[in-house]
């Protein structure tokens, strides 16, 4: 999906012009992916532009560095004013926000250690990841020949640039065959996630979802609907997941930032959905929240003013 321009990028704790948020050809993430990055959208409420989960995400950004052995400049909540003055700056009121922690130019070699830690924060207006017809339609997924990366091999629950090759191979792969989305299996053969989001099924009326175990990354969107589910007293579950799981699912979903929460219609042609019952009430009560809209998660939408 093509980026539209803003007016303002944060780098290193200045805001620069769009068209000047350059780095140098040789920066080390440009060459071995160490770097860790965060999807954050904001939403127009009614007290004006909110920020969902905002310290949330910046909280797990830091935590992605850790395991990567980087610690930014500025605190977790530095970041989180960053963003709201990133924001404000742009003049902006719903947009997906592109955090990112990197290794600058100076060193080069696979040894990170000696490399400046670097950090960037981008905005700009972004409609629906999987498409606007999506929410209607559901999306149409395959199971991928490619596995997910196993705990020990590159650790899933970092949300870093280099690992997302197998993410990118993925979805190569499903465009490729005619699909939509792919769904990865790790290396045990159990559901562990889409190529940017978090899988759901029901069947039963039970929700289902895989573990973290099970290589899926800790998303926020998906922490989100386990609770709003549970609060609207459906019965969620993180129990690892086969294949035929998705196949003979009574309804099926995504979650994530970009994605948000979208039907699966098809799972390799196999017919789940369009949307059922319940994925169509955890679709409006998302809504609802991440416009803060929902007092009861008032908590979760930080306004930008």
């Amino acid at each position: 999906m093509p980026i539209t321009p803003t007016k303002k990028i944060w780098m290193d704790g200045e805001l620069v012009d769009w068209e000047d948020a350059n780095i140098h050809v040789l920066t080390h993430s440009l060459h071995y992916g160490w770097a860790v990055f965060e999807g954050i959208r904001a939403y127009e409420t009614p007290n004006g532009p909110g920020v969902f989960r905002l310290t949330d995400h910046m909280k797990r950004l830091y935590r992605s560095a850790k395991i990567y052995c980087m610690e930014p400049d500025i605190p977790v909540e530095g970041s989180v004013q960053a963003v709201k003055d990133l924001i404000a700056a742009n003049e902006i009121a719903t947009c997906y926000i592109r955090p990112l922690v990197y290794l600058g130019y100076g060193e080069i070699g696979l040894n990170p250690l000696p490399s400046k830690v670097r950090m960037s924060i981008a905005c700009w207006p972004w409609g629906a990841y999987l498409g606007e017809e999506a929410f209607e339609t559901g999306v149409r997924a395959m199971v991928s020949s490619w596995r997910r990366l196993d705990n020990n091999m590159i650790p899933p629950q970092a949300k870093a640039c280099g690992q997302y090759l197998n993410s990118s191979l993925a979805k190569v792969e499903a465009v490729k065959a005619g699909y939509d989305e792919a769904i990865l299996l790790n290396a045990h053969g159990y559901v562990s996630d889409g190529t940017g989001e978090n899988v759901f099924v029901v069947r039963d009326g039970v929700i289902s979802t895989p573990p973290a175990h099970a290589g899926c990354l800790g998303g926020i969107t998906r922490d989100s609907i386990i609770q709003v589910a549970r609060d609207l007293d459906y019965e969620v579950r993180e129990t690892e997941l086969v294949r035929t799981d998705l196949y003979l699912a009574d309804e099926a979903f995504f979650t994530g930032t970009a994605a948000e929460v979208v039907p699966v219609r098809e799972v390799d042609d196999r017919v789940v959905g369009p949307a059922g019952p319940i994925t169509r009430r955890l679709m409006e009560a998302f809504h609802n929240v991440v416009r803060g809209k929902d007092d009861r998660y008032k908590d979760w939408v930080e306004l930008v003013r």
